[in-house]
């Protein structure tokens, strides 16, 4: 089995420019920023590019921004700045919560957050992430600028809606309100695997300690990220009236998991109902409802 890469002409762009205008331009190109999926795809062959742009240096898409609106990541920031800046473990805490899971610390020091979410794994942490919050992807070509939103993002296992000429160069996510409690849970055979199943929750409350808002993503169960609601389950009710029996029963039904060599489809499906109610349980406890006005 092939471990080496197949032959393929390299460029460095030297802006963003540049780089929509070389993928506009070149056939079969593939856009190179931290590498830690594309590389993998080379050496196995799977990925048989004829050029590979590399934008990991393009200091324009190193912006990492937290503003009232929210959390902006550049295609150029690794998921290590994503994960060690306080500013956004603050605005938007379920980045951080998200990240620290994925991969090893070598991987997340190289890898990009962007680039692991138009990778599109069904796996990954921050697809969950993104599916949530309801994000925006930003992509740039020379035929102009547009927004995707997570909704429309993830098409099926490993595809984003990114058009060949197009470059992700930015994913937004919002600030959360306040009393927003989130959590992410997962299980892997060995840390630093991919998740068998995996759960990303978030939980709002208004100032009476009314949930307001409980839903919940879903990895490794689904050719992409599944969201649940689950405001019709829990919408008027206190945390303490939650049922985790029901809230179990809505994700097993939602789940579409798929056995492999590592887990049954009954397994990730139990698993998935699982950490659905544990990660909904610690997003609860995150979110401190507001003192009522007088």
């Amino acid at each position: 089995m092939p471990l080496k890469p197949p032959p393929f002409e390299y460029h460095r762009p030297r802006d963003v420019e540049e780089a929509v205008r070389l993928l506009a331009e070149l056939p079969d190109a593939k856009v190179l920023a931290g590498g830690q999926s594309l590389v993998p795809l080379l050496n196995f062959r799977l990925a048989i590019p004829e050029h590979l742009i590399d934008i990991s240096r393009l200091t324009e898409l190193r912006t990492l921004a937290v503003g009232s609106d929210g959390v902006r990541i550049g295609a150029a920031v690794t998921h290590a700045e994503v994960e060690q800046d306080e500013r956004v473990a603050t605005a938007c805490p379920l980045l951080h919560q998200a990240e620290r899971l994925v991969a090893h610390e070598v991987i997340r020091n190289k890898g990009t957050a962007v680039g692991s979410i138009v990778h599109a794994d069904p796996a990954g942490e921050l697809t969950a992430v993104m599916a949530l919050l309801d994000g925006v992807a930003v992509l740039r070509s020379v035929r102009g600028t547009r927004e995707v939103v997570a909704g429309e993002f993830f098409q099926s296992p490993f595809e984003a809606d990114v058009a060949e000429d197009e470059l992700a160069v930015e994913v937004r996510f919002p600030r959360l309100a306040p009393a927003t409690g989130t959590a992410f849970e997962e299980v892997a055979r060995r840390h630093g695997d991919y998740a068998l199943a995996g759960c990303a929750a978030m939980l709002s409350l208004d100032a009476g300690g009314v949930i307001r808002t409980a839903r919940l993503a879903l990895i490794s169960v689904g050719p992409v990220p599944i969201v649940v609601d689950l405001l019709d389950l829990a919408g008027g009710q206190t945390v303490a009236d939650l049922d985790a029996g029901v809230v179990y029963d809505r994700v097993a039904e939602a789940v579409r998991p798929q056995p492999d060599i590592h887990a049954s489809a009954d397994y990730r499906r139990h698993l998935a109902g699982t950490l659905a109610v544990d990660a909904l349980t610690k997003a609860a406890d995150r979110a401190v409802a507001p003192t009522p006005a007088a």
